[in-house]
């Protein structure tokens, strides 16, 4: 039985992204000084558009620009210093090469709305539109994509799973009462977030229930702390645990897959799209 994919096209500047015909990959470009595995290598702008442009090069469909780290024990960043990161790069990716598809990743609404103007054209918020009650009316009103991401402030769950379905539905609603279009719902299971090592397992075992829910879902495991305890390795180096993560996540339906390696993982990606999102052929030949 294949996994439940939903097919969407979103019109993003020049380009059409199109999810149900493969996986699509967002990779990772962090404009901070201390994010957990890659912290100070892009803060320059010029370093940030190089390596976007060679991200979209290895088969990053949409680049994820973030101005604020989420490692655990992070420190917040204020508004204009988060604008003072992030707006320079998204304009100079989208001048350099507007074809590429970018996403803001951030939980303040203006900080979206300034991104959306200066050539972002996906909002990835990891609380989900819950942190700022601006940010699902800032999706509304430029009709745009927007991922919410499982998150809370405790991990006070009775039923695990079914809290999770059920923190998920809550952001929709509020997506949904702000006008947020039912297809620009990307559902982010938050592995890593608000969750212990046998959570974020037990999620990762779990993840068709959220593919059931009706939205697309996006897959973000890329060098997590619980691939790294479980392969005993630093961040660096746990490229095959991310991969094996993305894998069974295909297997569940997740279609979208937000990565630091993009070039390693799309070999992996286009071997798990090979069998989700292939036609059979009784007579084909191994």
């Amino acid at each position: 039985m294949k996994p439940r994919v939903y097919q969407r096209s979103y019109r993003c500047g020049e380009n059409t992204l199109s999810l149900g015909e493969r996986t699509l990959i967002m990779g990772i470009l962090n404009v901070t000084p201390d994010s957990f595995s890659d912290g100070g290598q892009y803060i320059s702008t010029e370093a940030a558009v190089k390596h976007a442009l060679q991200m979209a090069s290895d088969g990053a469909d949409i680049i994820d620009i973030g101005g604020e780290s989420t490692r655990p024990g992070h420190e917040p960043v204020g508004l204009d210093e988060e604008l003072r990161r992030v707006l320079p790069v998204i304009k100079a990716i989208h001048e350099a090469a507007p074809q590429i598809v970018i996403s803001v990743d951030t939980y303040k609404a203006e900080v979206a709305r300034q991104a959306l103007l200066a050539g972002a054209h996906i909002i990835n918020d990891i609380w989900g539109a819950k942190e700022d009650p601006h940010m699902a009316a800032v999706a509304a009103e430029f009709g745009c994509p927007i991922i919410l991401m499982h998150n809370r402030k405790d991990r006070n769950y009775k039923h695990f799973m079914d809290d999770v379905v059920a923190d998920l539905k809550n952001s929709i609603d509020i997506a949904l009462r702000a006008g947020v279009h039912k297809d620009n719902i990307i559902l982010d299971p938050g592995v890593g977030f608000a969750k212990d090592y046998d959570e974020n397992l037990r999620i990762m075992r779990s993840l068709d229930r959220l593919t059931e829910l009706g939205y697309p879902v996006l897959l973000a495991t890329s060098r997590k702390k619980f691939i790294r305890t479980t392969l005993e390795l630093p961040a660096d180096d746990v490229v095959e645990g991310t991969a094996a993560t993305a894998a069974l996540g295909i297997a569940q339906g997740c279609q979208i897959i937000r990565v630091h390696d993009v070039a390693q993982l799309k070999r992996t990606i286009d071997m798990c799209d090979a069998v989700v999102y292939s036609k059979d052929h009784p007579t084909e030949q191994n």
